[in-house]
Order: structure tokens, then C-alpha cells, then sequence
């Protein structure tokens, strides 16, 4: 059985093509394995950064306060979560030119040297440890980021690439619903549904 987590980031419940193009992603995901298991993660419940939650991360588990031992449960159950996982599904819609704020306290709940990633003194770079584990992530934009002019503003899936394979994660595939500024909304998430295939 693949287990499979869907991370979704976009604060807007109707209308979001992240949310759809995502949901599509993972009917496909079902219908390639059949035998699945989908847990959603809806970003919206997890909390920024706080003073707190990094004096947690940075203190002994045997001298944790009982505040801090709260504080870090939201950062265990989201690894715990994400060390289970076979394949992620990672909605990272574009907002301002960039991922929504409930994707980077996700990533910064999630980054933690030991657990989800290691310094070796080789490189710059650490190790990732999350290893065999594929990820598709999923975009909307209102403009054509893909070529053109446009390009080198792709801040959001080139950051959410560099984090997810930084952890060791694998990714798979990008699947976009743009140009919606362009073709109009519901023209661009079909033509991104249109562009899912699942290797």
C-alpha cells in the first residue's frame, strides 16, 4: 500500500485551483496504485514560527517544559506524518511571487536538523534524510512562468523544489494551472488537469 500525503496551502476553500488541480493529482495517484492510503494536511491549523517553538527545538527532550513540550508536538506529528509517507503531493500556489506563508511555517515546522535533515561537514549543503520518497507539486499562477520573459521570477517551485530534494525528497513532477490572468481561470485548471500524467 502507497501512503500518500497531500499537503494543501491554499488559505481559500472554493475556487482554488491549487486545491483542484491537487485533488485531480491525487485521484491519478489512486488510480495508478489502487491500493492507497490519502492522508490530507490542510496547512491552514499550522502555526508560524514562535520565540517558543524554537527554544523547543533547541532543548534536551529531557529538559523540555511542559509549554515546549506543546509547542514542538505540532512540529513531531507533522515529521512523524511526513517519515510515513511514500509520495507527497505539495499544493504551492503562487501568491505574490512567491508560496503562501502557510507552506513556509509548514516547512519551518518540518526542518530539523537530526530528524528531517544533517550537517556532515561535506559541502555546503546538508544531508537530506527523508529518502525514498517521491513528490508532485502542484502551482497556479495568474502569468506564464514556464518561459518567457516570466522565468526567472519562478520563485515558488523552484524554492519548494530546492527544500523538498534539500530533505532528500525526490520530485517527480510540476503540474500547473497558469496563465489564468491569460486563458481565464477555468480554461488554465483545465488545461492543467489536462497535463497530469503519473510515470
Amino acid at each position: 500500500m502507497k501512503k500518500i500525503l497531500h499537503i494543501i496551502s491554499s488559505p481559500k476553500k472554493a475556487n482554488s485551483a491549487s486545491r483542484m488541480l491537487g485533488k485531480k493529482v491525487a485521484e491519478k495517484l489512486k488510480e495508478k496504485f489502487q491500493h492507497v492510503e490519502i492522508k490530507e494536511y490542510d496547512l491552514n491549523t499550522i502555526p508560524h514560527l514562535s520565540e517558543s517553538h524554537i527554544n523547543a527545538f533547541f532543548t534536551s527532550t529531557e529538559n523540555r517544559t511542559d509549554e515546549q513540550q506543546r509547542e514542538i508536538a505540532i512540529s513531531d506529528r507533522a515529521i512523524t506524518d511526513l517519515i510515513e509517507a511514500d509520495i507527497l503531493i505539495v499544493e504551492a500556489p503562487m501568491y505574490n511571487w512567491n508560496i503562501p506563508s502557510t507552506l513556509k511555517a509548514y516547512f519551518d515546522q518540518i526542518a530539523r536538523p537530526g530528524l528531517t535533515f544533517r550537517y556532515t561537514g561535506k559541502g555546503a549543503l546538508p544531508e537530506g534524510l527523508l529518502k525514498d520518497k517521491i513528490a508532485y507539486i502542484v502551482t497556479s499562477s495568474g502569468g506564464i512562468y514556464t518561459e518567457g520573459e516570466l522565468k526567472a521570477f519562478d520563485f515558488t517551485t523552484n524554492y519548494v523544489r530546492f527544500f523538498l530534494e534539500l530533505m532528500g525528497i525526490e520530485v517527480a513532477n510540476i503540474f500547473r494551472a497558469d496563465a489564468q490572468a491569460i486563458l481565464g481561470p477555468e480554461d488554465a485548471i483545465r488545461k492543467g488537469i489536462e497535463s497530469i500524467v503519473i510515470a
